[in-house]
């Protein structure tokens, strides 16, 4: 049967389409694999020392370790699902713990307790190892305004202690500064302070800089408040004979006006594209945007309805952009109110009340945003640590028969499409799939052996790109 369309009108069509296909996929190429952080720890910079990031790991396992001695304390201390038939006497939750650590992994899955036990024990690990995954030197609210000479002080030597982090191997994978916003009251200040930190740092690193360092600009309301930053950053890769576009940055939503501005459209991508590719993440102000929304403290929380609203805007605007989104911090820090040697029953019970309401929030808080899709928060003190990681592994291990099913389904489909050389262009889903078990990976949660049920190898997970698996796959058949 002879078509109607002619070959050459046909071609033209398409290729128009073609170009505006391939601008498409340039502005929205899908989830980067890039391994993203968990959650980012905020600390004011004159805290900031080399080994800050160890230290933290170790106020948190001595926190775990006070107020949940056990699996079966933690997942009655946040209620979990089923802790009521857990043993409550300590000689049986002891036998428990033997009974379970003496299975393979294979048979733990068929007790009723694994989830918890395996949880409970990644925990600890990931606290031992590598207790904070990003770090933000804060010189905004958690440093406040001081007199101009001590933030110099202060640039200076948190630079420094960086720089014997970095020589001592005690910093966390990912580190940054947040320097002061560039409104017009601070914007000379925070250049004065971005310009001391890196010259001092690399004076100090004879021009290296960390791995995955990051500078954060807060309060961004306006494109030029970006492109200024970048501007900046050009003038110090000169002076410092950095490779052009070695400095990246972070922005913050913390502002109703950087959700939508005075002509009634999302500013969120201009403000990206100010950037000029340097911008690698957009991080929420939980407290900052409540307030800028007329919210007054007492209800100032990641939970209230306007944080949802602003979350689903941003990904609106970002998603499937490869921007890395993160949500805000718990502000209900799990801290006990007595102190002391000899406390009473009554004191010790109130600490152990308070410190689990305080978990409770913050697991709440960290679960709904990861069922929201926002893999990243805030954390503000180490005693929030626990309970980030007992959210996260709980979100991933819960989820992961589910997201495994569906992902060697799109494996085999992948593959019968390999075969028969049909086009398979729907890679982006694929790596939506993929990336679900590499931040599991990357945080502990999940193992790399596990993820071969999958279908896939080991080298085309750490390949962490579906395309590349397609690829290689198509070339060997």
């Amino acid at each position: 049967m002879q078509l109607a369309i002619a070959e050459n009108e046909k071609e033209q069509l398409l290729q128009v389409l073609q170009t505006a296909n391939l601008k498409f996929q340039q502005t929205y190429p899908g989830d980067k694999p890039d391994r993203q952080p968990i959650h980012t720890v905020y600390g004011g910079a004159n805290l900031f020392k080399a080994d800050t990031c160890i230290r933290m790991g170790d106020i948190a396992l001595k926190h775990l370790h006070t107020y949940a001695p056990d699996f079966v304390s933690l997942a009655k201390a946040l209620r979990l699902e089923g802790h009521e038939q857990l043993p409550q006497k300590e000689a049986a939750i002891s036998q428990l713990q033997e009974r379970l650590a003496l299975l393979t992994d294979k048979d733990r899955r068929q007790e009723p307790a694994w989830l918890y036990y395996t949880v409970y024990h990644k925990i600890i690990r990931k606290l031992s190892t590598e207790a904070v995954e990003d770090f933000r030197i804060d010189f905004e609210d958690g440093f406040g305004n001081r007199p101009d000479e001590e933030e110099d002080a202060t640039a200076v030597s948190a630079a420094r202690e960086l720089a014997l982090g970095m020589r001592q191997k005690t910093i966390s994978p990912f580190i940054g500064i947040r320097i002061k916003p560039f409104t017009e009251d601070l914007k000379y200040r925070s250049v004065r302070t971005l310009d001391l930190f890196l010259t001092t740092l690399l004076q100090e690193t004879r021009g290296v800089l960390p791995a995955n360092f990051v500078v954060m600009l807060p309060k961004v309301t306006i494109p030029e408040q970006v492109v200024t930053l970048v501007r900046l950053f050009e003038l110090l890769e000169k002076a410092h004979a950095l490779v052009p576009g070695s400095l990246k940055m972070e922005t913050m939503i913390e502002a109703t006006q950087i959700i939508m501005d005075d002509e009634g459209r999302n500013p969120l991508m201009r403000i990206i594209r100010a950037s000029e590719g340097r911008c690698i993440a957009a991080h929420f102000g939980t407290y900052d945007y409540t307030a800028s929304c007329g919210i007054t403290a007492k209800y100032q929380t990641m939970a209230h309805p306007v944080c949802d609203f602003a979350h689903h805007m941003t990904k609106v605007a970002l998603g499937s952009t490869g921007i890395f989104l993160s949500d805000g911090a718990t502000n209900v820090i799990p801290v006990a109110p007595h102190k002391g040697a000899h406390l009473s029953l009554a004191q010790l019970q109130e600490n152990a009340d308070t410190v689990h309401h305080a978990w409770r929030t913050g697991y709440g808080h960290t679960q709904h945003s990861l069922i929201n899709g926002f893999y990243q928060g805030w954390d503000l003190n180490p005693a929030q640590l626990p309970m980030r990681y007992a959210a996260t592994y709980l979100f991933f291990l819960s989820n992961y028969e589910d997201a495994l099913f569906r992902l060697k389904t799109f494996v085999e489909r992948a593959a019968i499409s390999t075969l028969t050389k049909d086009i398979f262009d729907d890679a982006a889903t694929g790596q939506g799939l993929l990336n679900f078990f590499l931040k599991g990976i990357n945080c502990g949660a999940i193992s790399e052996e596990e993820v071969l049920a999958t279908g896939l190898t080991l080298d085309e997970i750490r390949s962490r790109s579906f395309y590349r698996i397609l690829e290689g796959r198509r070339k060997r058949h």
